[in-house]
């Protein structure tokens, strides 16, 4: 049987539509990180845009990551009202997307 309990990341890697603005942009993110204070399972959250020297990104802009301490913990983040409400219109914002999340591996020396 599969570990659920543990830290668990949820990562979007983003690119905002052409003709969505800057402040758009920027509020959506204030939007994304206020959830932290409104949905209980969800206890972190960074965000960043892309420098990579390597050109690799595929068009993606934006990485979005949560922390929460178990799989059933982003299942309920996913689930909750106020979670829906601001993933449409996120969503709606966005060109392209893609979600992972993983637990992460760390190796000691």
């Amino acid at each position: 049987m599969e570990e659920t309990q543990g830290v668990v990341k949820h990562l979007l890697l983003t690119r905002f539509k052409e003709d969505i603005h800057p402040q758009q942009i920027d509020e959506l993110i204030k939007g994304y990180a206020d959830l932290v204070d409104q949905i209980e399972p969800m206890k972190a959250f960074h965000w960043g845009t892309d420098v990579s020297a390597e050109n690799l990104h595929q068009g993606f802009t934006h990485v979005f990551e949560s922390t929460f301490e178990s799989v059933e913990g982003i299942a309920e983040y996913v689930k909750h009202p106020v979670h829906v409400e601001f993933a449409d219109k996120f969503l709606s914002a966005l060109d392209k997307v893609v979600v992972v999340d993983y637990k992460p591996t760390v190796l000691k020396p």
